[in-house]
């Protein structure tokens, strides 16, 4: 099941969880990120996992203890986000589904695929193997959203449109600048200043940064440094330097790999509560649990005022602010706008140049992943094999995107 957003598909995800529940069956919920898990729980009222967690992973064996030998107890299985989903965790998973269960696929094909190798949900759908529902309808409340409108737009190759003049209500809006340098400075003052002042959301727990690059006057790692000294400046207290960087209480922080051990996720984000340079460690809050991180685990976060589009999959945030400048042309994508607007709940804001939005729009180019896993089904399906264009151009790389 694929759809844009405002189609339905969280509605469709929990109205099949309860008809599996009055039926008296099993049916698990599972996401690939403890983010978008979390979120999956909140959305149905109905318990929902991490892959690697549905799976049982254990740092003892070095795997999943649930496999072919030993399937998860399920009528049906559920992956919400799967546009994340890459071939190695799909593969494991397959194994685990029983044969009898019923497995879906929930997502958005048009987003950025998985960072690791294969583009799982989009092959699934190519082949035309299995089963395959898209939503298309927005409905009328999501209608009413220029977050949601712009997102299916972008989508069909077409400039956002812009709020009109006094528009109340408006949740999207294009500040062009063609100064880098300046738009670094209207990021700064949007997070501090105006969206704090005119929406009422709070700078470091509401407003999220999501930038196309780490490097740059524009990539994450400055931003990160200008919205640190702006949004939580020095006040004597102590501070705990790593490398080239220093956490002190109250910062934003990411957790980039998932610790089953701590119950913190690739993708979690908290605030740091307390630091010790004296033992080297700090604690940071995540949804109100207190996690210790000492010299041995330091290194499984970073600043988190600004994260990359590709970071943020399967997140959603109540405001976001997106730099997106010529400078960022090697990332210069249809699907990366598309996936930065969506992850916005009540406002989206672009800071940039509109010929950098332009140029976005218009590549609609993915790069194609080898992985053979549509032709697979087809054969599985005793289909005949897809025609392929084998002169699909290169995509320029990430220079460090994740």
């Amino acid at each position: 099941m694929t759809g844009g957003p405002g189609t339905g598909k969280t509605t469709i995800v929990s109205a099949v969880t309860r008809l599996y529940g009055q039926l008296g069956l099993q049916v698990l919920l599972a996401a690939p990120t403890g983010r978008a898990a979390k979120r999956l729980a909140e959305v149905t009222g109905h318990a929902a996992s991490t892959i690697h967690r549905l799976l049982e992973y254990s740092w003892v064996q070095g795997g999943f203890a649930r496999n072919a030998s030993t399937p998860l107890a399920a009528d049906a299985v559920v992956i919400d986000e799967a546009s994340m989903l890459d071939v190695h965790l799909a593969a494991h998973l397959l194994r685990a589904v029983p044969d009898a269960a019923t497995f879906v696929l929930v997502g958005d094909v048009d987003q950025l695929p998985s960072v690791g190798p294969g583009n799982v949900l989009r092959d699934v759908i190519e082949s035309g193997g299995v089963p395959v529902v898209r939503l298309r309808e927005v409905f009328r409340q999501a209608k009413e959203s220029l977050i949601v409108e712009n997102a299916h737009r972008v989508n069909g190759g077409e400039m956002p449109r812009e709020a009109g003049e006094g528009r109340e209500g408006a949740d999207f809006f294009f500040i062009e600048e063609a100064d880098p340098a300046r738009c670094a400075d209207l990021i700064v003052e949007l997070c501090r200043e105006r969206i704090p002042r005119r929406f009422k959301l709070d700078p470091i727990q509401d407003i999220q940064v999501l930038s196309p690059m780490q490097r740059g006057v524009l990539g994450v790692q400055n931003l990160n440094e200008r919205l640190q000294e702006a949004l939580n400046p020095p006040d004597g207290g102590p501070m705990l330097p790593i490398g080239g960087r220093a956490f002190r209480r109250g910062d934003k922080l990411i957790q980039i790999r998932n610790n089953y051990e701590k119950n913190v996720f690739n993708g979690d984000i908290g605030v740091v509560e307390r630091v010790d340079p004296g033992e080297g460690a700090l604690w940071a809050a995540f949804d109100g649990e207190t996690v210790e991180y000492t010299a041995g685990s330091l290194d499984e976060v970073v600043h988190a005022f600004a994260v990359t589009v590709h970071k943020s999959q399967g997140s959603e945030y109540p405001a976001v602010v997106v730099p997106l400048h010529t400078q960022h042309f090697p990332m210069l994508q249809r699907n990366l706008v598309y996936t930065a607007l969506t992850r916005a709940r009540r406002l989206a804001v672009f800071v940039g140049t509109k010929k950098a939005l332009a140029i976005a729009v218009k590549n609609a180019r993915v790069r194609r992943r080898w992985s053979r896993l549509a032709e697979r089904i087809r054969a599985g399906a005793g289909l005949p094999a897809l025609a392929r264009d084998e002169t699909i151009p290169a995509e320029t790389g990430e220079d460090g995107a994740i």
